[in-house]
């Protein structure tokens, strides 16, 4: 007979028992409000683990993606696809990079970022290219995306993970200019301008530009992956914009679509040009749907000026909680740039999240210590202020037990 679990209240069989999942279940939403099955309303302050750029049930997005499922919704990439092209023309527009692969999540676009390098490599005549990655980074769950991820916990008991990555510590040029020194198979260096799964980190400005630099002069790939932190969430367009420097490649998903699944792996420089017919694929990779989506999402980030609002209001929710929690002992640090921020306790705080859920507001919390907020772009200085009203009473609670 198949197990059969007790889940809020209904049954449920045949899922497979990969998610820790929170005793609740969700119906609707609008904007950075959603309601569960029981009638009850949230904030979310987390959307989707910064998926819903524009909230729930946006009026513009709605519109254009059922008018879209009723054209089409699939042919194949054997085709032209309008889509996919006024897609990539504005992402290379924004981006600065020259040409787009379409997939369909982050570690698609991860996967696709490892394969271009590694052929980079063999280009060079290199027969075991290496890439050099970060330790707390997270890039995906395939074996490739696994493998260059920093979290041993997510790798346990998958081994043997992929050869070729060599890992160093976050913001660590020396670290990398060593292995460079001593590993002549180095072909590129993986980077997350913010970890956004191992705690909001952020890449130091001095770091991204001098990492740039070297590997100019050791002519090695620079990937930035933005899966997290790109499409606007930072106050820019992509997160490396901050220290103006330009990746070869740079890999998106998340918000790219606003909840519909796509990814993107965008590449320039060095990285342009590498991939013909046959090198790689993806069946429903921007397909007319998803580049609607994205299309969509992107005109109103900008005609709705969600950029810079991005960035006022996450220092506006930074300032908040720096004033709500001073003083409050065992709180390590606020940090973050725009939407993606992070308050850092000095001890595990899981417990937080199902706290926040029975006050009626989405959380996460990631790297054990760390309370992270990632609210849609749209979200209001009204609920900004209610975030910090709602979370920093129970952070504070949290610390004095």
């Amino acid at each position: 007979m198949a197990a059969v679990f007790v889940f809020w209240g209904c049954l449920m069989s045949h899922v497979m028992n990969t998610y820790a999942r929170l005793q609740v279940a969700f119906s609707h939403g609008r904007g950075s409000r959603i309601t569960d099955t029981e009638g009850r309303e949230y904030l979310d302050a987390l959307s989707g683990i910064a998926v819903n750029t524009l909230g729930h049930a946006h009026p513009r997005l709605v519109s254009a993606i059922a008018e879209q499922a009723g054209r089409m919704l699939h042919t194949s990439n054997l085709y032209g696809m309008t889509g996919q092209e006024a897609l990539a023309d504005k992402l290379c527009e924004r981006s600065g990079m020259q040409e787009v692969f379409f997939c369909n999540s982050g570690c698609e676009a991860n996967e696709a970022a490892i394969k271009l390098a590694r052929y980079y490599g063999h280009k060079k005549g290199i027969e075991t290219p290496t890439i050099i990655v970060m330790e707390k980074a997270f890039h995906g769950r395939t074996m490739a995306t696994l493998s260059a991820t920093g979290n041993r916990k997510a790798q346990a008991g998958f081994e043997p993970l992929v050869a070729g990555f060599v890992r160093v510590p976050y913001n660590d040029l020396e670290a990398i200019k060593s292995v460079v020194e001593h590993n002549k198979n180095v072909v590129a260096v993986m980077l997350e301008i913010i970890q956004g799964e191992g705690g909001i980190h952020l890449a130091s400005l001095d770091y991204q530009k001098a990492l740039r630099q070297f590997c100019d002069q050791h002519e090695l790939l620079l990937i930035c992956d933005e899966v997290q932190c790109g499409m606007a969430r930072t106050g820019k367009w992509f997160g490396y914009q901050h220290a103006g420097i330009q990746p070869d490649i740079a890999t998106l998903a998340k918000g790219l679509g606003s909840g519909v699944p796509i990814g993107a792996c965008m590449a320039g420089g060095r990285a342009a040009g590498l991939f013909g017919p046959g090198n790689h694929g993806s069946t429903f990779g921007g397909n007319p749907l998803a580049c609607t989506a994205a299309l969509t999402t992107i005109d109103v980030i900008e005609d709705e000026g969600l950029m810079a609002h991005a960035e006022c209001i996450g220092a506006l929710i930074r300032q908040l909680f720096a004033e709500a929690l001073a003083g409050t002992k065992g709180l390590v640090e606020i940090r973050g740039h725009g939407l993606m921020i992070g308050v850092e306790l000095d001890r595990p705080c899981g417990v937080l999240v199902g706290k926040a859920l029975e006050a009626g507001l989405l959380i996460n919390v990631t790297g054990d210590t760390v309370v992270r907020l990632l609210p849609p772009l749209n979200f209001s200085e009204a609920e900004a202020r209610e975030l910090v009203e709602r979370c920093a009473p129970l952070i504070r609670e949290f610390l004095a037990g």
